[in-house]
């Protein structure tokens, strides 16, 4: 629905400039010099805006990320049927929305985090279409400790157990990887070899 919205948008402000084209005459009045305004700004920043927002929220989803041939494996990862594997684990068990599953868990990535972030982002492009992609993909910084603790702080099944509560101060500062001992993620590099879940 808000795909047509855009569309309709663009189409309105396209009719609008074609009709002040067509008629010059328009703007001569100042309802007419309304009109252009409209169509001219008003309409293109409404469609880019929202246009923008659709393609941000879109872009979240575990279908966006998994289009990019890259990240098939990594996709391929979610349905180890090994439960060790964390982030199989968590996908499968619906800890996190099977929907927004890469963006879940790695919310400072490209697009969604700060200006260095996006950057990051930008510097993804270039690489897959200007570069060779490496064979291994890896993190450009240490996974950060607040990708799992804005789901896990507060569980009682995380601020209870131990070794979870004498190391939570550490792992709130990132002084201890959750990594350390949660460090069955992604088999990416085995993904063709691995059983997979049949599941949803």
């Amino acid at each position: 629905m808000a795909n047509h919205a855009v569309t309709i948008l663009i189409v309105l402000s396209v009719v609008l400039i074609g009709l002040l084209i067509v008629r010059p005459s328009l703007m001569a009045v100042p309802g007419g010099k309304i009109l252009a305004f409209i169509a001219l700004f008003i309409l293109p920043i409404a469609a880019i805006a929202l246009g923008s927002a659709i393609h941000l929220k879109e872009a979240k989803s575990t279908d966006f990320c998994l289009s990019c041939h890259t990240m098939e494996p990594y996709g391929k990862s979610l349905r180890n049927d090994d439960q060790t594997y964390i982030p199989a684990s968590h996908f499968q068990n619906n800890r996190i929305p099977r929907s927004e599953a890469c963006y879940t868990c790695h919310t400072n990535y490209a697009m969604f985090g700060g200006v260095k972030a996006k950057l990051g982002g930008l510097r993804h492009l270039y690489i897959y279409y200007f570069k060779t992609v490496p064979e291994k993909l890896a993190l450009y910084e240490p996974y950060n400790n607040r990708e799992c603790l804005h789901c896990h702080a507060g569980a009682r099944s995380f601020e209870e157990t131990s070794p979870h509560k004498e190391m939570k101060e550490q792992l709130g500062t990132n002084d201890m990887s959750c990594l350390t001992c949660h460090n069955k993620i992604h088999d990416a590099q085995h993904a063709d070899q691995i059983k997979l879940w049949k599941g949803p």
